[in-house]
């Protein structure tokens, strides 16, 4: 195998783990920093930090090999997926599950260099939502749902490294994780309404019909309800609610770019999600840096 082979190789592999597009890296990483900085009250660990940003990005890229592995079947029909090296066959399904499994395996590595049972035990859970939620289109009505704990279950795992149990705390911040990916991920498949109808598959924005919009909203209240409350309860500041302000100004522009329904509005709106995370990150952490209980 020579060196263009070699290169054209990896070029696939990267386009099949979607590190060209890392927008989903980041919606997976908020949340996690989120518990990260909750947990540790704002003085988190750096070596479980390290951990776990790392870990993101390889669970990430391996909950999309095996993505794409379920619906390599779906995706030749769908216009904006059609592409993708293992449905258009440039990867081969033995390449893609021995990815998949590499992949699995480094992130559970990084686990183990942490040595606390409770985080190794919690990632078998993890592995299984990763590897199991791309099935769930066949016949869960509203999917999101499931990859919002599956994108949020590093918020639980982060407690228990921090503190080596679990508080309802976190499972509460799971929840509005739950919420938040559910508004996002719906006006993800506000895009692809028409192909999903065709192919048969599970979503949202199929589910909640004409009230989709509605829905998102909705999910994005009950969002930052939840985290409002979770900062009460720890008793935060006033850059934890202005973080919190800043999402929800964001969220609301997002109404005026789905609104109409439109396929590339509707894919902006989910896009700029990031900032959402990005904000509410940063008021969790400038309120431990700054305010006044820091």
């Amino acid at each position: 195998m020579n060196w263009q082979t070699i290169k054209e190789r990896c070029d696939l592999y990267e386009r099949l783990m979607r590190l060209d597009k890392p927008i989903g890296i980041l919606l997976l990483l908020w949340p996690t920093l989120w518990g990260l900085w909750l947990s540790a009250l704002g003085r988190p660990d750096w070596v479980v930090v390290w951990v776990f940003v790392l870990g993101t990005v390889l669970m990430r890229s391996a909950g999309c090999v095996i993505n794409d592995f379920a619906d390599r079947d779906f995706d030749k029909h769908v216009e904006r997926t059609k592409d993708r090296p293992l449905t258009a066959g440039r990867v081969s399904v033995k390449e893609a599950l021995v990815l998949f499994a590499a992949l699995s395996l480094c992130a559970f590595a990084l686990v183990l260099m942490l040595g606390n049972r409770l985080v190794i035990g919690m990632s078998v859970p993890a592995l299984f939502l990763a590897a199991s939620y791309p099935f769930t289109k066949r016949f869960f009505a509203i999917p999101q749902a499931y990859l919002g704990i599956a994108f949020g279950f590093g918020i639980p795992m982060a407690y228990a490294a921090h503190l080596d149990k679990v508080p309802a705390e976190a499972w509460w911040l799971l929840l509005a994780n739950v919420f938040w990916a559910v508004a996002y991920d719906t006006e993800y498949a506000m895009v692809d309404r028409d192909d999903d109808i065709k192919i048969g598959i599970k979503t949202s924005a199929l589910t909640f019909g004409r009230f989709d919009v509605a829905a998102v909203m909705l999910c994005y209240g009950a969002t930052l309800g939840l985290i409002a409350w979770i900062g009460h309860g720890l008793g935060r500041g006033y850059f934890f609610y202005g973080g919190v302000a800043v999402a929800a100004a964001i969220m609301g522009w997002h109404y005026t770019l789905i609104r109409r329904r439109e396929r590339l509005a509707c894919f902006k709106a989910f896009l700029n999600n990031n900032y959402v995370g990005a904000a509410i990150f940063a008021g969790i952490a400038g309120d431990f840096l700054l305010g006044p209980s820091s």
